[in-house]
């Protein structure tokens, strides 16, 4: 008997080796890096034989290692150029996960209130033409505020990153100042400021830094405590970043391109928050392998429904439904 189920035991063993886990490797963005944190651990929770791994590098650093072949996936919050996939050795597509908001956050010393910034301070700031915190223009807009005389500390992401060009393409879009002497892209030649490597090195620094302001995604404001202020909007609405907000600013982009390369910063509308955007993985069209090309298109199915409703309790909105179609279609061509 004892010798049956040492035999037993045995032939287990040598099984487990044919149940190894497939592990893909992906790196970029830090904008949505909690709710991949959170999908990847789920999946594999329902599918043990399946590890994801994810560095959270940047969008720089992402699309900087997927052009290089060293992940099977990047991540990015700013969409590749033309030059960029050009460039690209595969044919590379776009896939929306979720759709975020990237806030001004600030620490300024006897000011609990929610401060309204407007498309003229926000670029002032980040230009240095407005370098105190009692400025005339954003006393203004700010009437019930008493500001102290404290100068402005500018923080900045210091790595590639898709959360800069978010805030780049929507400065580029309010301000022709920056938009000639700084433009957009995942990284710039900034005017002033500190830098700092990543969403949670930018929270860290604000956090520290009596007087000082920066941007980072909704969610690392939301986890840092970190007060963040309304933007006004195209319609001349001063909105806070919300879900419903984000919702509106994505409804505004009335035809998602094929490419799903879109930019909803500015978006029209009163109810739109101006400085939202879709996050996107680079899938590789053709994966290393036909079981990894599976496991990535099992994934995103996955990621479309029972993964769009995890969203909202990390503070992203969810992909809009005709969205959600077209993708569908899109990730029919991996291989």
């Amino acid at each position: 008997m004892i010798r049956r189920i040492a035999t037993l035991l045995l032939c287990v063993a040598l099984e487990v080796p044919a149940m190894a886990a497939t592990t893909l490797n992906g790196a970029g963005a830090t904008f949505p890096y909690p709710i991949y944190s959170k999908w990847f651990s789920e999946y594999n929770k329902l599918h043990p034989d399946v590890e994801i791994n994810y560095q959270s590098i940047g969008s720089g650093g992402g699309i900087r290692q997927l052009q290089n072949g060293t992940v099977d996936f990047g991540a990015s919050d700013g969409p590749m150029s033309d030059e960029q996939l050009s460039a690209t050795k595969f044919k590379v597509i776009h896939v929306p996960t979720v759709m975020g908001a990237v806030v001004p956050a600030y620490n300024i010393p006897g000011v609990k209130g929610e401060i309204k910034f407007t498309p003229e301070i926000l670029s002032g700031i980040f230009l240095g033409k407005i370098s105190n915190w009692n400025d005339s223009a954003i006393v203004k807009a700010n009437p019930e505020i008493k500001f102290p005389n404290q100068e402005i500390i500018v923080v900045h992401r210091s790595d590639g990153s898709g959360t800069t060009y978010i805030w780049t393409d929507y400065l580029s879009k309010v301000s022709p100042d920056w938009q000639s002497s700084v433009g957009k892209g995942t990284a710039v030649k900034w005017p002033l400021g500190l830098g700092a490597k990543g969403n949670e090195a930018v929270a860290g620094q604000i956090r520290q830094l009596p007087g000082s302001i920066g941007y980072v995604e909704l969610i690392y404001a939301v986890q840092n405590s970190i007060t963040y202020g309304s933007v006004k909007n195209s319609s001349g609405v001063f909105v806070k970043a919300t879900l419903e907000s984000v919702t509106a600013a994505a409804a505004s982009a009335s035809k998602m391109p094929d490419d799903f390369r879109v930019s909803i910063t500015n978006a029209a509308g009163k109810d739109s928050y101006p400085i939202s955007s879709f996050t996107w993985l680079l899938i590789p069209v053709q994966a290393k392998d036909a079981a990894r090309a599976k496991i990535i298109s099992d994934f995103l199915t996955w990621m479309l429904a029972d993964g769009q409703r995890m969203v909202t309790q990390l503070s992203y909105a969810p992909l809009p439904e005709k969205v959600v179609g077209k993708i569908k279609v899109a990730i029919k061509q991996l291989h």
